[in-house]
């Protein structure tokens, strides 16, 4: 019986994918699966059998994935999910910035009493005339599940489209327009660009890539959207440049209470994913990548070990974490010499000093072996399965 904690209120279509094998619930201990969506976990304590944490979202800054990778605890995130949601906000962001939507309205709400509204409404409105997108050039910065999907659509708005992202997937490449121009420079879309949208994850490399310098290279009047995560601005940088008019709006779904009276500021309360659809969508594919690593040790989608997938079609398999370094498969394979197993299958991915290598065997290895494996200098962890077919 596989054990799975629940962290949050995870979509019921997503605890349906787990069948009489699983048992779920948000009050269990010594739990092999974690399942979080916003909840912090940086400060729980690890059970020592837990094998993974699945994420049913896409950014994973509420888990501490240093010390998950250290314990050799697999970390899944669910990419593409919720996409779909985040691309129709980051339109109504761009559509109340290019036109003063929300001031509108606000001033209709105030006209319950007017008698003459038909009248005073034609001469309002034109305080809130804006711009439309036809034409106009959008920067999108990270071409990811997110970026893709908003540089696409921009395209069916009429709209100009630039794309920056050195790390761009084989995948994301596929299903990107080749009408986007891809900028490899990013001083190029700064340059060009009406709007810049940002879609990158949040880490040390990555904070505050929106700040003074980079500021000054945009357009005068420039609009700028984050729907990503909120520390890749600097706040205290875009509201001097709101008050300077080089930032004419900034649009984004991380409110603070510096940024949210600013009038420059259309802050959304963190929306992004905030759908019945999207959530449902994050809750089973976390769900799906949870038993597939405990099942068949298979790994997808993960933010802190190598994707490693492959059919399970023999009696036996070992799974084995461990650190990216020199004649570490030969060990591993020696070791296999006391049971006379035979290597069926055998897959090796690394991601930067971590690897993750499974063999499929045509025999059962016995404890001793797997022992064996787990004392070799560098290994992490070591997971046994029973041969069935994935």
């Amino acid at each position: 019986m596989y054990k799975v904690k629940l962290y949050n209120n995870i979509a019921q279509v997503g605890l349906n994918q787990f069948n009489d094998q699983y048992q779920v619930d948000e009050n269990i201990r010594d739990e092999d699966a974690i399942l979080v969506r916003s909840a912090n976990l940086h400060d729980i304590e690890y059970s020592p059998n837990l094998k993974c944490i699945a994420r049913a979202g896409a950014g994973t800054n509420n888990i501490d994935i240093q010390t998950c990778t250290e314990k050799g605890i697999v970390v899944f995130n669910t990419p593409g999910a919720n996409s779909n949601a985040v691309k129709e906000l980051v339109f109504a962001g761009m559509l109340m910035a290019s036109r003063d939507i929300y001031g509108g309205i606000a001033w209709a709400k105030t006209q319950e009493d007017n008698e003459n509204l038909a009248k005073d409404m034609e001469k309002q409105k034109k305080q809130y005339a804006g711009n439309e997108l036809n034409g106009k050039t959008l920067g999108v910065i990270g071409c990811g599940a997110i970026g893709v999907q908003v540089a696409n659509l921009a395209l069916r708005f009429g709209m100009k489209v630039r794309g920056y992202d050195p790390f761009m997937s084989i995948d994301a490449a596929w299903n990107l327009s080749r009408y986007v121009k891809h900028d490899s420079d990013i001083k190029e879309l700064y340059k060009n660009s009406d709007f810049i949208t940002i879609h990158i994850p949040l880490n040390d490399k990555t904070k505050d890539t929106i700040n003074k310098e980079t500021i000054a290279m945009m357009k005068d009047g420039v609009k700028i959207l984050n729907f990503a995560r909120g520390g890749l601005v600097n706040e205290d940088d875009i509201l001097e440049a709101l008050d300077s008019g080089k930032v004419k709006t900034y649009v984004t779904d991380f409110p603070t209470c510096k940024l949210v009276n600013h009038p420059g500021v259309i802050a959304i309360p963190h929306l992004g994913a905030s759908t019945a659809e999207s959530e449902e969508n994050c809750a089973i594919k976390a769900a799906q990548e949870t038993m597939h690593y405990l099942q068949y040790g298979n790994i997808r989608n993960s933010v802190n070990m190598p994707e490693c997938y492959m059919d399970f079609n023999t009696p036996f398999r070992i799974c084995v974490i461990h650190h990216n370094v020199p004649k570490m498969i030969s060990q591993i394979t020696n070791s296999l010499s006391h049971d006379n197993a035979n290597i069926e299958n055998l897959m090796n991915k690394s991601r930067n000093d971590i690897a993750y290598t499974i063999l499929d065997l045509d025999k059962e290895a016995s404890q001793e072996t797997i022992e064996k494996i787990q004392a070799i200098q560098g290994v992490v962890k070591v997971s046994t399965y029973q041969g069935e077919k994935a």
